[in-house]
């Protein structure tokens, strides 16, 4: 803090990422100031990004349109309050949907309804909306100073604040305050990537991409050759968007055939594609949506006291109150699905039997099986694919199934008291919970639209798409000069491609993090690595996470201080917290996504320290006694 030509003190915040999350406590600082926050003082708010100021690299602006969303837009808001009748400002303003309603009406965009789902590059266009929105209706004496750039280093300054180094103008930035809402992550390779790396360094022709957003990889028909075949590992999310650069990228088309069946028009530029993951069955779909905005869900047995309650037993019982995620959670949550899966089906009347929800059975349909050939396997996964079709148009609240697993998450933020800042056992934690439950959940509650699924199907029907089988293998053929895709359970399924595509997101780990900034924050020792710790022996197991408090999520240093005036929000500190991924809030509704922003806001408005003595000389030296 120092003082002004004006007398004014003056406050200074960074804010790095303008991404949703830093846009979030961008919009919480302005409703914040707007309502009399640090009245008196000079608020100068940095708002840094690497790639696309008000929008982050995610949600840039300049992505194809074929890169979607998988939550309707009527569901997504980045207003903490909903419209109220004057222009939208900090604190009330138009969902996405509603965004898109209105530009549909002045200037004849393409409309979409509150249940369809709208492409990345629309997405960021409403951020950048909101980010127009919050940067014209700030209060005079708030300055709001946006930089395109790469921060390099963050260097804590002795008279407290720090000193920001960027890789352009202005060069350096100095700030009292500072947020790190940096989102996804470009990690160096692992072993096993490096292996594929240096296998592709070997051999002119071949190429390994390592997992990063698919509008960030080099897709095009002058990267890859449209007469060679491509392998893909994992079928999650990005696996669409992948698939989508190679088809509808290279000018192939979707049209329906006189049936009403989906089928795929060849341009004749694609490469071929061969796909695989451990389960061997691409993400499902998600279910019709039906349900309002504003919709909360309830739960009848996983509920916070059902959690807190746990905590006591296993207090009284051993000593300490970490949970067992299959003993003190997953019954809980089951109970909550089933419940859901069955009344769900008695309402719609319904005299057909109700198969049990077995969710493994679900997301591992071929763990025993066993395929003579790649077409008995593919026969049976399009008549999987097909039937999860059926189950998605029958809806999130009138289909049982979809309902059911839709509720993986609605009780998301319960989920998250239990196994947040180590609220389980390590071990637990990392069997119980990372290996076995997540990957069921991301297949089962995250999935794509309905249409993604219904474009994969025509693609595999064409030939132009396989894939390969359940626990697919990814290696190097060395005698053959090729990347071999086969699954040990599809007989004659081993396909050599040329170009091998990592199509999962990387996940946030301080160790392989490429970014400056991420090791000059390690290197000055302003973050250290968050670590599950087992209560009875102290030992200790690296996450590669962020540690923070709880909120308003300081930062911990190396020496375990708590640095009160250093933030980190969202992706960098997931392993701490769980699912920081999402990427807006709902309207009307507190969620934890806007409550996260408005504790961060609240605390960086906190009335500043007093200067040291000896700058408030200096700041008033010369002036009359």
């Amino acid at each position: 803090m120092f003082a002004d030509s004006s007398k004014r003190p003056t406050l200074t915040l960074a804010v790095i990422g303008s991404g949703p999350r830093g846009l979030s406590v961008l919009e919480r600082l302005a409703v914040r100031l707007a309502d009399g926050a640090l009245a008196g003082h000079t608020v100068r708010i940095h708002l840094i990004d690497a790639v696309e100021v008000g929008a982050g690299r995610i949600w840039r602006t300049d992505q194809d349109e074929w890169f979607t969303m998988n939550t309707v837009v009527g569901q997504v808001t980045m207003y903490s309050g909903v419209p109220d009748g004057g222009p939208a400002r900090p604190g009330a303003g138009p969902s996405l949907g509603e965004w898109i309603e209105q530009r549909a009406k002045d200037h004849g965009e393409p409309p979409l309804g509150p249940d369809d789902y709208a492409s990345r590059r629309r997405y960021g266009q409403y951020l950048r909306s909101v980010h127009q929105a919050i940067a014209d209706r700030l209060p005079a004496d708030v300055e709001l100073v946006e930089t395109q750039g790469r921060v390099t280093s963050v260097v804590a300054v002795p008279d407290g604040g720090y000193a920001l180094e960027l890789d352009s103008s202005p060069y350096l930035i100095d700030a009292d305050r500072v947020l790190l809402a940096t989102g996804h992550p470009e990690n160096a390779p692992d072993a096993f990537e490096q292996n594929l790396l240096d296998f592709a360094d070997r051999h002119p022709g071949l190429t390994y991409l390592c997992g990063d957003s698919a509008a960030d990889m080099p897709l095009s028909a002058a990267d890859i050759a449209p007469d060679s075949t491509v392998g893909i590992r994992g079928m999650g999310l990005s696996f669409y968007d992948v698939m989508l650069s190679l088809t509808v990228g290279r000018g192939g088309t979707f049209d329906h055939d006189n049936e009403g069946r989906l089928r795929y028009i060849p341009s004749g530029h694609e490469p071929r594609i061969v796909a695989g993951s451990r389960s061997g069955l691409p993400i499902p779909a998600r279910g019709r949506n039906q349900k309002r905005p504003d919709h909360t869900y309830r739960p009848r047995f996983l509920t916070k006291e059902a959690v807190a309650a746990a905590r006591e037993r296993r207090h009284r019982t051993t000593g300490t109150d970490r949970l067992r995620f299959n003993e003190d959670v997953l019954p809980l949550l089951l109970r909550e699905l089933d419940d859901v899966y069955r009344s769900t089906h008695a309402a719609s009347g319904s005299t057909a039997p109700l198969p049990p929800l077995d969710l493994h059975a679900l997301a591992r349909p071929f763990a025993a099986a066993r395929f003579d050939s790649p077409e008995a396997f593919r026969t049976r996964l399009l008549e999987i694919m097909r039937e999860d079709l059926a189950q998605a148009a029958l809806g999130n609240v009138d289909g049982p199934l979809k309902a059911a697993l839709d509720i993986l998450r609605d009780i998301r933020n319960v989920v998250r008291e239990a196994v947040d800042f180590g609220g389980l056992h390590p071990d637990s934690h990392a069997q119980e919970f990372q290996r076995e439950f997540l990957p069921v959940n991301a297949l089962l509650s995250a999935g794509p639209p309905a249409e993604r699924v219904e474009q994969l199907v025509a693609l595999v029907e064409s030939g132009l798409v396989d894939v390969a089988g359940p626990a697919t293998r990814f290696t190097a053929d060395e005698d053959r000069g090729a990347f071999l895709v086969d699954s040990p359970q599809v007989a004659g399924s081993a396909r050599l491609v040329q170009t091998l595509i990592d199509a999962r997101i990387p996940h946030p780990d301080l160790h392989r993090d490429r970014s400056a900034l991420t090791r000059s924050l390690v290197a000055e020792g302003l973050v250290s690595e968050f670590l599950r710790t087992e209560p009875a022996s102290g030992l200790s197991h690296p996450t590669g996470g962020l540690r923070v408090t709880l909120a308003p999520f300081h930062a911990i240093g190396a020496d375990g201080s708590v640095r009160d005036d250093l933030y980190a929000l969202g992706i960098p500190t997931e392993h701490a917290r769980w699912f920081t991924q999402v990427g807006s809030g709902k309207p009307g509704l507190n969620t934890l996504f806007r409550q996260d922003a408005d504790a961060i806001a609240a605390d960086m408005l906190r009335t500043p320290r007093p200067a040291p003595e000896t700058e408030l000389i200096s700041a008033t030296a010369g002036s009359p006694s």
